[in-house]
């Protein structure tokens, strides 16, 4: 028996009929025409697999177009979230931002916001990620190379020193402890007086995205997800412009994925939280609206742009029809972007730029909401703050120089872009599929199958470039033979040690007995499942526990997870 999702997949293809007049132009204009000139026709496809023609028509437009593709502002918001997009307010330019310590990334903050920034995104170290101490020996050689470390409520206070909190909003990449990360936001906000109605930011908290793809995790999947369903109640109701969750492509896309998979596993991810919300006695239209997303834009520019639109219509489609919301935001699909990072290169730099901007572009004309721009220097190491100026210029020259902010959706009825926006919703659909008969998508991530899905498309990619089907300019093609490295940021040990002694000097100054009655109550609060853990988390951090100490309560309780074998 047909579900859901094959239902929706059918509807889509009966809607496509036969263009007669294209296949009379090809006949008796287009065959001829190559033959004359010598011309063999070749076969193309995009990064998912999907064959790309060489025209396309009014024939290859679905018959119900017009009520498929709509109005800005309208379910199913094909064309953008927002009746006037960039004509009444351009996206956030949010750059990613984060290094050594506290103290370094509060001066990148700053200067970013003297530069034109209007939203901030927090980059974590990695032992961060991990929920680990800087004292840690796990953290040994790693402390803020990556992202900021942040090991208590202290050095988020460094970070966000001399910035008000009520004026802007915040975005954190942390996944596997974000609900720590996130209660030392809301604590920082209480001791500065700010009400936690009045903050507004997104934590990613998208731990799903963390098996598929970027394998950062603490715990078993359930206990995360406890987690993740703790912070969606507590969120809803005394946080109410908080972003509980970024479901995050990002990772998936940059772990491989083609376009399709990130589209299908990240609303399937979002599916499962929509769930959890429900189960966990929630209206779907109480806490759906604070539901965010996460995209990558790579380099094929109308598939990116396809992806967006689909991914809002796909949303919309499922909100309303199969969990029944009745509120228009709960159906409005909003995402942050960040250019790929995968497509960078360490030869010839300076191409980087070019391959952002294109990719920024396929942003904004997809409608993203906010965005993040690479710089050009990232494959090399983290960005110099000449390297993240040209980035934030980029957002900025596309924004106020090119005429494409002055009208909404401008690609939208095109013949190609609306075909491909319908076959990646059929693609999508087919994947929804699957994984609802594999038991869900837990079960399916538990399994390795996403994951595999994953490994075998990054593959075959890999086989194309070293076969030189796909061309990357300056690597397998026009390349360089003498290429000189660049200036790169340097992240030396000395922020290691400053972070050592700094995390002493808290424990020592710290009311040890709060610590300890702190960490027991959140202990005994881990051990039942029906007690939001939030409140007791967010004590931990009003008494300098640090992360790892808050961490290690789940670890002692819950234990580790290792991931399937794929292969």
């Amino acid at each position: 028996m047909d579900n859901f999702w094959d239902i929706k997949a059918r509807e889509i293809m009966q809607s496509f009929t036969e263009d007669k007049n294209y296949e009379k132009w090809k006949e008796t204009v287009l065959n001829p025409w190559n033959k004359k000139t010598g011309y063999k026709d070749k076969t193309m496809e995009n990064s998912s697999a999907m064959p790309v023609k060489e025209l396309y028509t009014a024939g290859d437009l679905p018959r119900d177009a017009s009520e498929r593709i709509g109005y800005p502002g309208e379910y199913p918001f094909t064309r953008g979230i927002y009746p006037n997009m960039y004509r009444g307010r351009n996206w956030t330019m949010r750059m990613f931002s984060g290094f050594g310590t506290p103290d370094d990334t509060n001066k990148r903050l700053k200067y970013l916001i003297e530069n034109g920034e209007t939203g901030l995104s927090i980059a974590f170290d990695m032992p961060t990620l991990y929920g680990y101490d800087c004292d840690s020996s796990r953290a040994e050689g790693e402390v803020g190379k990556c992202g900021v470390n942040v090991s208590s409520l202290y050095d988020m206070e460094r970070i966000f020193d001399g910035i008000d909190l009520s004026k802007v909003s915040t975005s954190m990449t942390i996944n596997a402890p974000a609900a720590i990360l996130t209660a030392m936001y809301f604590v920082l906000a209480e001791k500065k007086g700010i009400p936690l109605e009045k903050i507004s930011g997104t934590v990613q908290a998208d731990i799903l995205k963390e098996y598929i793809a970027q394998k950062e995790w603490m715990y078993p999947p359930e206990t995360h997800l406890r987690l993740i369903r703790d912070m969606l109640v507590y969120s809803t109701e005394h946080v109410p412009k908080w972003n509980y969750i970024s479901v995050s492509g990002y990772h998936i896309r940059e772990a491989g994925s083609s376009a399709v998979q990130e589209l299908a596993f990240t609303l399937a991810d979002g599916f499962y939280y929509i769930e959890m919300g429900i189960n966990a006695g929630l209206k779907v239209d109480d806490f759906a609206p604070r539901t965010s997303f996460f995209f990558n834009s790579s380099i094929n520019f109308f598939e990116e742009i396809a992806k967006f639109r689909a991914a809002r219509r796909i949303w919309a489609t499922v909100l309303k029809e199969k969990y029944h919301a009745k509120n228009p935001k709960s159906m409005a699909l909003k995402f942050h972007t960040q250019t790929s990072g995968y497509t960078l290169t360490w030869q010839q730099p300076l191409n980087n730029i070019v391959r952002t901007t294109i990719e920024a572009m396929a942003a904004v004309l997809g409608g993203t909401q906010s965005l993040h721009t690479n710089s050009y220097d990232e494959a090399w190491a983290l960005p110099t703050d000449d390297a993240v100026k040209v980035a934030l210029r980029t957002q900025q020259i596309i924004a106020e120089e090119t005429g494409i902010t002055d009208v909404i959706d401008p690609l939208g009825g095109s013949y190609y872009l609306e075909r491909l926006t319908c076959e990646m919703e059929i693609e999508a659909y087919k994947y929804f599929s699957e994984i609802e008969k594999m038991g869900g998508i837990l079960e399916a991530v538990k399994s390795g199958y996403l994951q595999k899905e994953i490994a075998d498309t990054s593959y075959k990619k890999q086989l194309k470039i070293e076969r030189g089907d796909d061309i990357i300019v300056g690597v397998n093609k026009y390349v360089d033979r003498d290429e000189k490295p660049i200036n790169t940021l340097k992240i030396t040990d000395v922020a290691e040690k400053g972070q050592i002694n700094s995390l002493e000097n808290v424990k020592k100054n710290r009311d040890q007995s709060k610590v300890s009655r702190s960490l027991e109550e959140l202990h005994k609060a881990m051990e039942d499942d029906r007690i939001n853990l939030m409140p007791y988390i967010m004590e931990c951090v009003r008494n300098y526990c640090t992360l790892e100490e808050i961490s290690n309560v789940g670890r002692e309780i819950f234990g580790e997870w290792k991931e399937p074998k794929i292969y």
